[in-house]
């Protein structure tokens, strides 16, 4: 049905997406700049729901679980080649279908969001901070998962969504040819 559209030659053809990610980035700079401005780092919270669910201010250097701690500069660079190469593999990701478009917008503004504050901040803000009456080693070895925030949410959405729709489209795929 998309195929016969020229995506390229439209410069709304990315619109979701553009829209999604702008969204997503201006969500998460707002929050940021909120907690920014009202929570000490490190030592301001505001309990939710307690022992379940806090909301905290802290400056997060490296990735995910704190990995690549100290290299901003690393993760920034590998920040900017992840959106150049979903620039660059539009086709191959069949941007041009409007669910995928959401979900590279996620995955997008996310980037985006994270980046912003490597670049301000020399550290990404995380604010949004979970314990857990149970423990899984090596993933939650005391119960507490790791400080996130609405970019982080973002990206493993629109990542994850996309991985199951793969998933779910090969499989659908296979079956096709199997009949």
């Amino acid at each position: 049905m998309y195929d016969n559209l020229k995506v390229d030659g439209n410069p709304l053809a990315y619109l979701r997406l553009y829209l999604t990610a702008l969204i997503v980035f201006l969500a998460d700079q707002a929050s940021k700049l909120w907690i920014f401005n009202n929570l000490d780092m490190d030592t301001g919270r505001i309990v939710v729901v307690e022992g379940f669910f806090q909301i905290i201010h802290v400056g997060n250097e490296g990735a995910a679980w704190g990995i690549l701690s100290g290299h901003s500069g690393i993760l920034t660079v590998f920040a900017l080649v992840a959106l150049a190469a979903i620039f660059c593999f539009r086709k191959t990701l069949q941007l041009k279908q409007p669910l995928i478009q959401w979900l590279f917008g996620l995955i997008s503004g996310g980037i985006l969001g994270n980046t912003a504050d490597r670049m301000i901040h020399g550290h990404v803000i995380d604010f949004l901070d979970f314990r857990f009456p149970f423990e899984i080693p090596i993933l939650l070895p005391d119960g507490r998962y790791p400080a996130f925030n609405i970019a982080d949410c973002a990206i493993v959405i629109g990542v994850l969504s996309y991985f199951l729709l793969s998933c779910l489209y090969e499989n659908a795929r296979g079956r096709d040819k199997t009949n």
